[in-house]
């Protein structure tokens, strides 16, 4: 898992590797650094993301909506409800979740929207999470909110944590304790030896069906 992140974090490098210190970034819109801090604590333009040494720094593409080079002005950022669950036959938890996002995020005060998903945790191509991110790199996201943190990914959550970092959006986990439904935590499993199993042959392709009917057998018996 530590070299999908790493893979991922270069890739990220790749694409959004254009930056500017506060003091350029001021000089190429004309405003001074103390303007741009202000910006910031009243979230008319937050950085990009801020490094480990407290510097702020801007991107290219909050550059080019600032000087409107693609004609169009940066939307307001909003605060996002995620809510996911794995499969259908958890519409019910579904629902009980998003109510619970929402009583939080109204107590809170926030202005807010809410995406939901159902599929895996380590489905990374899921229909609420590629427009999450279509939003968070367009600078519309100024937060998440999510009930518990595998709800975004099972694994990689560090991944959409250093995306969110470079477009200053922040993620705010309601409940941090560890709490997987053990029905939903299976049918992952099931999916990564499946998905491992397709590139497999003969004795090992036998062995790991083998698991995934273990692995199915175990739960429907947690279930009787």
């Amino acid at each position: 898992m530590e070299l999908l992140y790493s893979y991922g974090k270069i890739i990220l490098e790749v694409f959004y590797m254009k930056y500017y210190s506060i003091g350029e970034f001021a000089e190429l819109i004309s405003v001074t650094q103390q303007t741009l801090r202000n910006w910031d604590k009243v979230g008319k333009l937050k950085p990009s993301h801020i490094g480990k040494s407290g510097y702020r720094y801007y991107s290219q593409q909050q550059l080019q909506y600032y000087l409107g080079l693609k004609g169009e002005t940066p939307a307001i950022r909003k605060v996002v409800g995620y809510c996911r669950v794995s499969s259908n036959k958890q519409k019910d938890d579904l629902e009980r979740q998003v109510e619970n996002v929402k009583s939080y995020m109204i107590a809170k005060g926030y202005s807010f929207e809410v995406v939901t998903d159902v599929g895996s945790g380590i489905n990374y191509n899921k229909k609420g999470l590629n427009q999450l991110i279509d939003m968070i790199v367009a600078s519309e996201v100024e937060k998440i909110v999510v009930l518990y943190k595998d709800r975004l990914l099972r694994f990689g959550y560090e991944l959409i944590e250093n995306l969110c970092s470079k477009y200053g959006t922040a993620i705010e986990i309601i409940d941090n304790t560890e709490k997987t439904e053990e029905q939903e935590l299976v049918e992952d499993l099931v999916q990564i030896v499946t998905l491992f199993s397709c590139k497999l042959q003969g004795r090992r392709a036998n062995k790991a069906r083998k698991m995934i009917k273990e692995l199915l057998e175990d739960d429907n018996g947690t279930e009787s």
